[in-house]
């Protein structure tokens, strides 16, 4: 699709692993032509990480191939004189340079942000990290676990007998990849305005605490400290899993209205009048009371029943599904949220990558190309520095 919001931005990006490469992802989905700078013979150290060993030795780990469709690599050495110069010429056809090295490294290298700001005063700066660009812990390493953990989320995760747990997914790195973006296109928009520049810093300790919520909100404005309660929402009852005859069900009936018809649904419309039920307040206090009655009725039918039943009458209910499920979801299917790509060095298989949620005047974001090899846009790059130096 040629009406893509970031159709004709290009971004230079010099990260690793997940939050940098899920954020340059995000504007490739958009339409941004990303071009990644890989150090030569290594490249991003997501290519040697994944459940298969081989594609880990090929360059091409199950971690990279998921968040690097639609990009470029070029090998560049920033330390070499020549490479520098090549990336120097880069920078100044540059809309967004994104890097997620500790705090301070690229100014090392000599492209801190007064250096980028003089050589393309446009340029949109963004460096990820773990803590941010100042403050007493912008220099200490980080990966996503440890951001869950100082964040206070793991302490919530779980419930009281087995937390603190880290959630299942690099949720820290996910939040600072989405808000790099988010900045980034917000950054862009700025400078149509004003045609300058930003320099963007964003922590990936800060954005995980912002999405937390009410976990944060209830503290900072009441003094209540949260605790982890398992697979029950805090905030409502009934709000959780529930038994079912045949596996567990997702039911939050948050509201007044969706708890009466739930009540109706599962013929015990006497919890309606039941002082203990009677209101939201009164269900959090009796929550362990609620939802064992709850269950015993939820156990009559398969959980799929009861999805199609609730659901169907506007209270929000769904079944627990393993991954695998989940990505068979005709849901998905239906929006186009997988793409069907070459399988970068094997022409015998088929990657499946993931789009962003996101359709653009009715259609999904898609990639347009699969991972690159490491490398394989070098030429691309000498040949428009050749063509640069010899044009009159």
């Amino acid at each position: 699709m040629d009406d893509r919001p970031l159709r004709g931005v290009r971004v230079l990006d010099l990260t690793n692993v997940l939050a940098g490469p899920y954020c340059s992802y995000q504007l490739m989905l958009l339409g941004a032509e990303v071009v990644k700078i890989e150090r030569p013979g290594q490249g991003d150290l997501a290519r040697r990480l994944g459940p298969e060993p081989g594609l880990n030795r090929a360059g091409v780990g199950a971690s990279f191939l998921a968040q690097n469709a639609g990009k470029k690599s070029v090998e560049l050495d920033l330390k070499d004189p020549r490479d520098r110069a090549t990336f120097d010429r880069m920078l100044g056809d540059a809309d967004v340079l994104l890097e997620n090295f500790r705090a301070g490294v690229l100014d090392r290298l000599g492209y801190g942000w007064k250096v980028l700001e003089r050589a393309n005063p446009a340029l949109v700066y963004c460096a990820i990290s773990g803590f941010g660009q100042a403050g007493p812990m912008s220099g200490a390493p980080a990966y996503d676990q440890i951001i869950q953990g100082l964040s206070g989320m793991m302490s919530i995760t779980g419930t009281p007998e087995t937390a603190p747990l880290r959630v299942g997914f690099p949720v820290s790195d996910s939040v600072g990849g989405l808000v790099a973006a988010m900045a980034i296109c917000a950054a862009l928009a700025g400078r149509a305005r004003t045609g300058k520049g930003s320099y963007l810093d964003v922590s990936m300790l800060e954005a995980s605490m912002s999405a937390m919520g009410w976990a944060a909100s209830n503290y900072l404005v009441s003094g209540v400290p949260p605790e982890p309660m398992g697979d029950q929402n805090a905030t409502a009852a009934p709000s959780g899993t529930f038994d079912t005859a045949d596996g567990p069900l997702n039911i939050a009936a948050n509201r007044q209205e969706q708890f009466e018809v739930l009540c109706r649904l599962v013929q015990r419309e006497d919890l309606v009048v039941d002082d203990r039920f009677a209101d939201r307040e009164a269900r959090k206090v009796n929550r362990a009371a609620l939802n064992e009655e709850l269950n015993a009725a939820l156990r009559r039918r398969p959980a799929l029943e009861w999805e199609e039943l609730l659901s169907g009458a506007g209270v929000p209910a769904a079944r627990i599904l393993t991954v695998p499920q989940a990505v068979q979801l005709e849901q998905l299917r239906a929006r186009g949220f997988f793409t069907d790509l070459p399988f970068p060095g094997d022409t015998a298989r088929t990657l499946r990558v993931s789009g962003n949620g996101v359709l653009v005047n009715g259609a999904a974001l898609r990639p347009e190309s699969p991972p690159p090899v490491l490398g394989e846009h070098n030429t691309e790059v000498h040949l428009a520095a050749t063509d640069e130096v010899a044009a009159p």
